[in-house]
């Protein structure tokens, strides 16, 4: 089946080139994100695939209806860009990837929590300058830290799993409570205001709907302990940034990792370093010596990539086939 793939990289057509080995679909690589200015591009294609930042809202749906394109396969679990009653009402069926590899994803939350807590950050900065010094540097021990979790889907379970490792004691708090992760890790589950109160480490890990947007706002920071880590490796929306900004300001919040941000779409994922920075949010977040943010980038490993790749193209196959579509967003 003809494919358009919108919003591509390099490590995306490296991936999706081995994975199309089993599959043989005929695909496009295209480097513009899918939006209603873009959609033409898939004119008579009967499948598109789009990432994350992309818009697809009512008018380039439309417009991918009146191409021709029949599938939106997104690779990505989350699917909060997309109007998915929009891609009803023009015929087009869409799936995601609901699991890629959650490791991914957590080990990399665990990454921002070491370096903010160890401040290699800042260490790694200071010894290009041939500056040895650690004035300023220290940091705390992670065993025994009281380590909460928002969210313990597929990510949060595998985080839970490493800071058990590291010794922390376990808070979760989650609209399904896991027993096996109370069984077999002690994982305590209470409700989120207990939850911020107690943490000493906070890492998120649900989904971006209408009711979790801005989770974590002044409300939510003024319970929490006074120097908490704050972990974001979800969604950019789950955090009011504003208020993060005056946590931050008021020692409230002693270091934040974030490799998502709420208004990412125009600039994550671009290479804007000959550009003066219009957000002036992201401008402000980017000063802080204890904040470090990547350019989400949680899911970028090799296994994940290819996981991305073989479930995309193993939907398109089964939408060509006219079969079942096991990983459809309804």
């Amino acid at each position: 089946m003809r494919l358009a793939l919108f919003d591509t990289h390099a490590y995306d057509r490296d991936a999706f080139d081995a994975a199309n080995r089993r599959f043989s679909h005929d695909i496009t690589y295209l480097e513009p994100r899918l939006t209603s200015r873009t959609a033409p591009l898939a004119a008579g294609f009967p499948a598109v695939c789009s990432f994350v930042n992309d818009r697809v809202d009512e008018e380039a749906l439309a417009t991918l209806g009146d191409g021709g394109t029949r599938l939106l396969a997104l690779r990505s679990a989350g699917y909060n860009h997309v109007d998915v009653a929009a891609a009803s009402r023009a015929g087009i069926a869409v799936v995601r990837v609901p699991e890629y590899s959650p490791h991914a994803v957590a080990e990399h939350a665990i990454c921002l929590m070491l370096a903010l807590d160890r401040k290699v950050h800042r260490a790694y900065n200071r010894v290009r300058e041939w500056n040895f010094a650690l004035d300023g540097l220290v940091g705390f021990d992670v065993r025994g830290k009281r380590f909460g979790i928002v969210g313990t889907g597929r990510i949060g379970r595998a985080v839970a799993r490493i800071a058990h490792g590291f010794g922390c004691d376990l808070l979760a708090c989650d609209v399904a409570p896991d027993a096996a992760l109370v069984r077999d890790l002690g994982v305590r589950y209470v409700e989120p205001p207990e939850l911020y109160r107690e943490s000493d480490i906070i890492s998120l890990h649900v989904p971006l709907t209408p009711s979790t947007h801005h989770l974590i706002d002044a409300a939510a920071f003024g319970l929490m302990k006074p120097g908490v880590f704050l972990i974001n490796t979800s969604r950019g929306a789950l955090v009011d940034s504003r208020a993060l900004i005056d946590a931050l300001k008021t020692g409230r919040v002693g270091a934040a990792g974030l490799d998502v941000y709420e208004e990412e779409e125009s600039v994550f994922f671009r290479d804007l370093s000959d550009q003066v920075i219009q957000d002036d949010v992201l401008a402000r977040l980017l000063t802080f010596p204890n904040v470090l943010i990547t350019s989400h980038q949680g899911f970028l490993t090799r296994e994940a990539l290819g996981a991305i790749a073989e479930t995309t193209l193993e939907s398109v196959r089964a939408f060509e086939r006219g079969e079942r579509l096991v990983n459809a967003v309804t």
